[in-house]
């Protein structure tokens, strides 16, 4: 997958790579470049969907009839954005479904873990085997808390369904804004991908502010109810600038390609009451452009 969370470009570019894995990064909405890249030496398929911060949404049943014509590979699906409420990437035909469980499953930004499920008992065998060996095991208060906000998945993820999708409508509603990319808008290129695949969509937006650099960064200065950070999925809401923070490890060439600009700016959508949060916005765009006259 081309586009995917700055951590995981990272290990891929800057660890796996040097460790001797080659890895070719494609555009998985293109299963013919995902057909392309497959080789007789791969062994394993990674794919986030929606991706990060582009929220591409892949086709996980059709990539996974494209992976399993050859075998022994192994799909693995990033499902943090979406979380096991959303979306069932087992169900679909991935071998490897994973989490940070950091982010919606546990929801209250208090615990950095990471979950895996697997429909193999042979994978599951060798994973646990490996999570012993390495030690990678969390701690009892962190599962504690973990168990704890899977209580409220579902009441959540709904709610964060509902403030996202009606901020993702003023922002695309806004003069000052370029272009709002959001599942849960029928402008979105895979909307009707969505609608069959997921049962309902995350509180991740990305939109383009119009402007410059500096437009980006007043705006983002200006938020009040909203805080600068880079985590995502909890019960507050965050604002980031993905070209300087999450992404910044990405290289600038691959940044470009992805769309990555100096002014794209990724929201993760909490639980406030979502007047208060468009009216955040609106008081910080109002900041970043003190003369532009709104035509709504």
């Amino acid at each position: 997958m081309d586009d995917v969370y700055g951590g995981t470009y990272r290990y891929f570019r800057r660890v796996a790579s040097e460790m001797g894995l080659k890895v070719t990064f494609v555009d998985c909405t293109k299963f013919e470049c995902l057909e392309a890249a497959i080789t007789p030496e791969t062994k394993l398929v990674w794919i986030e969907t929606p991706s990060n911060p582009m929220l591409k949404v892949i086709d996980i049943q059709s990539c996974a009839d494209v992976v399993h014509k050859h075998k022994d590979i192994i799909l693995v699906i990033d499902n943090t954005f979406m979380s096991a409420y959303f979306q069932r990437p087992l169900s679909l035909g991935a071998d490897i479904c994973m989490y940070s469980a950091t982010k919606y499953m546990n929801g209250h930004s208090d615990v950095v873990m990471g979950l895996v499920s697997v429909n193999c008992d042979k994978l599951y065998e060798k994973l646990k085997f490996l999570q012993n060996a390495i030690g990678a095991v969390p701690s009892p208060f962190d599962c504690y808390l973990c168990n704890r906000g899977l209580k409220t998945l579902h009441i959540r993820m709904k709610q964060h369904f509902q403030n996202a999708l009606a901020v993702a409508q003023y922002l695309e509603s806004d003069s000052r804004v370029e272009k709002v990319i959001f599942p849960g808008l029928p402008s979105h290129p895979q909307h009707e991908l969505v609608k069959r695949q997921c049962t309902g969509c995350p509180g991740m937006i990305t939109f383009y502010v119009k402007g410059k650099l500096e437009h980006a960064v007043a705006f983002l200065k200006h938020l009040k109810l909203f805080a600068l950070a880079e985590s995502l999925g909890g019960y507050e809401s965050l604002a980031e600038h993905p070209a300087v923070m999450t992404h910044a490890a990405v290289s600038e060439e691959d940044r470009e390609a992805l769309g990555i600009s100096d002014t794209l700016i990724r929201l993760s959508i909490g639980l406030e009451d979502k007047e208060d949060l468009l009216e955040d916005l609106d008081q910080a765009l109002k900041a970043a452009f003190p003369e532009y006259t709104v035509r709504n």
